[in-house]
């Protein structure tokens, strides 16, 4: 499945997942965190010691000319300048050998990409405002995050690949991908072939280095695709975890792997 036809998925429900990360070991479990002001801090979620990576999300507004806006929901107001303060619980995730990343889109927003120039001023804005560039209007403060992750539902299927390889340009590694939630690849009880298939497809023909599995953290976190952990650990990461591009699992997220206990749970055999 190719990059272009995997995000034109996502306009009919699935999700196409894409990291610009820096070197990183297999075998790791992803969180996001964000969307739930009930899931705890940042700090307290890196302070679990269950996750190698934590996704904020969303930056849902952005491209077309907009101005580029973060929503965390309940944990910070963007609008006063006031989500600078997750600075400090950045480099306290970063002191721990997380990488933390900044989740593009989402399932509600305004964002959608109308050039290739308009690609390449997105990377510019991310480059500058949350990564290692400069800018007086820094929403995380001078915290400087690890990579940038699509989390595309929305808008057109035009230009990402664009936006990822401007995003590519300003460091020297390359892109790993997750997919999540995609109906015509999921596990189903008792029957591991869609998802096995549909594993070996996109380690063969999506030119990544590392592949993650995506998972709902809890039956509620998604309409489908949820996997019991004993079925997860007996059948499905035995299925997985030969391929070399085998990076790890990405959870769905903070607030309902509280709720179910599912990292905990899974992290050893991940």
């Amino acid at each position: 499945m190719s990059i272009k036809s995997a995000i034109s998925l996502t306009l009919i429900g699935s999700v196409l997942l894409m990291m610009l990360l820096s070197g990183i070991d297999a075998g790791g479990i992803a969180i996001y965190w964000g969307q739930n002001g009930n899931e705890g801090t940042l700090a307290e979620t890196c302070a679990t010691g269950n996750y190698d990576f934590v996704n904020i999300a969303f930056l849902p507004t952005f491209g077309n000319g907009q101005t580029p806006m973060i929503n965390l929901a309940g944990h910070c107001d963007p609008y006063t300048n006031g989500c600078t303060g997750l600075s400090s619980d950045i480099k306290s995730c970063q002191a721990k050998g997380i990488k933390v990343t900044l989740s593009l889109g989402g399932g509600a927003g305004s964002y959608y990409l109308t050039s290739s120039k308009d690609a390449r001023q997105v990377a510019t804005y991310l480059w500058n405002n949350f990564l290692g560039g400069q800018s007086a209007s820094r929403p995380f403060g001078d915290a400087a995050l690890d990579g940038i992750d699509f989390d595309i539902e929305g808008g057109t299927n035009q230009h990402w690949g664009d936006l990822a390889r401007y995003l590519s340009r300003y460091s020297k590694n390359g892109k790993k991908v997750q997919f999540y939630n995609n109906p015509q690849c999921q596990y189903t009880e008792g029957d591991i072939k869609n998802l096995e298939d549909a594993w070996k497809q996109w380690t063969t023909d999506v030119n990544a280095t590392l592949i993650f599995l995506g998972l709902p953290a809890s039956p509620e976190a998604a309409g489908s695709g949820f996997i019991p952990v004993s079925d997860l650990t007996s059948q499905v990461l035995p299925a997985i975890k030969g391929s070399a591009k085998y990076g790890g699992v990405m959870l769905w997220s903070k607030y309902y792997d509280n709720q179910s206990g599912y990292s905990s749970a899974i992290k050893n055999d991940v």
